[in-house]
């Protein structure tokens, strides 16, 4: 489990793949930047931009994870060499600061709108039709690894438009700052919204 409070900015230095297949997947050299590894073992899971990946080795200074091809068509920002919003696992003696995030990207959105409000920041995102009944006024959304709270939601016949207002200090230090229209970026819907969704379900069909 994660937080969504991003631990530090690192980057992909290196993208190599693991076959000669076509559906092959990649293991990623990651430069941690400000990130703390000392406490980091093999088999331990980092938060890449929000997609829980496991460290396959490491140094004082860096890991390698592998992606695997279906999680690399499943994410944005995980197949080319650039900056990553990274966070290590949550454990119990830590605080809570944003939301329960599983690090499982539930779909892709694409960025519509970030234009200076302000001080301040408004991002605009596109999100499928189907994480539509997941989002709500004040409610909780990862972008790209980060915890959010939702603004306001637009319904439209194909998608869910959703606003995030952005504080100066979340554009510092996260990689949000980079984007813009038409980029991609990684979504997780709130983990309880998630099981609210499947008891009414259930419900419904008895």
């Amino acid at each position: 489990m994660f937080t969504g409070i991003i631990a530090a900015i690192g980057k992909i230095t290196n993208v190599s793949p693991l076959g000669n297949q076509h559906d092959a997947g990649v293991r990623l050299s990651i430069d941690a930047g400000g990130l703390p590894l000392a406490d980091v073992a093999m088999g331990d899971s980092i938060a890449l931009n929000g997609a829980c990946m496991t460290v396959v080795s490491k140094t004082a200074t860096g890991f390698t994870v592998d992606v695997s091809r279906e999680s690399l068509n499943c994410t944005a920002g995980l197949d080319a060499i650039g900056e990553v919003n990274l966070e290590k696992a949550l454990t119990l003696a830590e605080r809570l600061g944003g939301h329960l995030v599983s690090g499982h990207v539930d779909g892709l959105g694409v960025v519509c709108k970030f234009e200076p409000i302000g001080e301040s920041r408004e991002l605009v995102i596109d999100a499928p039709k189907e994480l539509a009944k997941y989002l709500a006024y004040k409610g909780s959304i990862v972008v790209n690894g980060v915890s959010l709270t939702v603004n306001r939601v637009t319904d439209s016949a194909n998608a869910c438009a959703f606003s995030i207002n952005l504080i100066p200090h979340t554009i510092e230090v996260t990689t949000l700052k980079h984007l813009k229209p038409g980029l991609k970026v990684n979504l997780e819907i709130d983990l309880i919204a998630r099981y609210v969704e499947r008891m009414l379900s259930i419900s419904t069909d008895r």
